[in-house]
């Protein structure tokens, strides 16, 4: 599990490797993370969007930006917090990501962003 806060917005982000749903024979490992963004601060603030870095080990790297997270702009008062889950799929089984979201201040409109920790994803067979 990681942390940030960046300008009293907590992100914490915890990841598992699906290995139901992987096929480690044609090179496809599934990962899903758990997201829990919380509002420390003592504003009101809109998730407008986000970008992600992708790393997978021996590939390029890959950058995936969309409006808010899993179709929803979460508005969240102050000591709120949201939780959503989502995934990706490496072709190594070893990777990372980061990234940040843009958000907005409901209360004169302005924009900043916020950090999302790096976090890996690693299959655990291959760490022996």
């Amino acid at each position: 599990m990681t942390t940030d806060i960046t300008k009293g917005i907590k992100v914490t982000v915890d990841t598992e490797y699906q290995q139901e749903y992987s096929n480690p024979v044609q090179k496809h490992y599934v990962f899903t993370y758990q997201i829990t963004i919380e509002n420390l601060s003592d504003k009101t603030i809109q998730l407008l969007s986000r970008h992600w870095d992708i790393i997978d080990l021996t590939f390029p790297k890959r950058e995936v930006d969309g409006e808010g997270v899993v179709g929803k702009q979460p508005i969240l008062e102050p000591g709120q917090m949201h939780q959503y889950v989502s995934g990706c799929n490496l072709k190594s089984g070893f990777g990372k990501m980061f990234g940040y979201y843009t958000m907005e201040r409901l209360v004169d409109g302005k924009q900043f962003k916020v950090n999302i920790p790096k976090f890996e994803m690693v299959v655990p067979f291959k760490l022996n």
